[in-house]
């Protein structure tokens, strides 16, 4: 659930908005209402996901994987402070066109989408058979 109820916020663009909001949720506030009393079971099961990607990101076949690892793990920690610190995710970013409206989320969010934008394009990548590890 997105708490205080949303205002209008600060427009910075027309198709963006700054709009203060916290997610007690998971990802787009799903489960909200089971989830706001489980705090320390989201914070267990993302804690876990960023031990799996420490290893992953020791074992990273070359400086991209690694980089979007990075940014997988970043924007992990990034959401956990904030659910330790007060409970919920401080969302901000309010993107919209038409009146349709993305749900509303944070830097830290975009790390994570970015990351895992750029692991799924580099797995395309054919390997060059001339290619040294790094």
């Amino acid at each position: 659930m997105l708490w205080p109820p949303y205002s209008e916020g600060i427009t910075l663009l027309p198709v963006l908005n700054l709009r203060l909001g916290f997610n007690t949720g998971v990802t787009f506030g799903m489960f909200a209402e089971s989830a706001a009393g489980a705090v320390w079971l989201l914070v267990g099961i993302k804690l876990a996901v960023v031990a799996w990607l420490l290893l992953w990101l020791r074992r990273a076949a070359n400086r991209t994987e690694a980089t979007a690892i990075g940014l997988i793990i970043g924007g992990a920690l990034g959401n956990i402070l904030d659910r330790l610190r007060i409970g919920a995710v401080t969302d901000f970013i309010d993107a919209h066109y038409g009146g349709w409206h993305w749900p509303t989320f944070n830097m830290a969010d975009v790390a994570i989408v970015c990351g895992v934008t750029l692991l799924v394009l580099t797995s395309f990548r054919v390997p060059s058979p001339h290619a040294q590890p790094q």
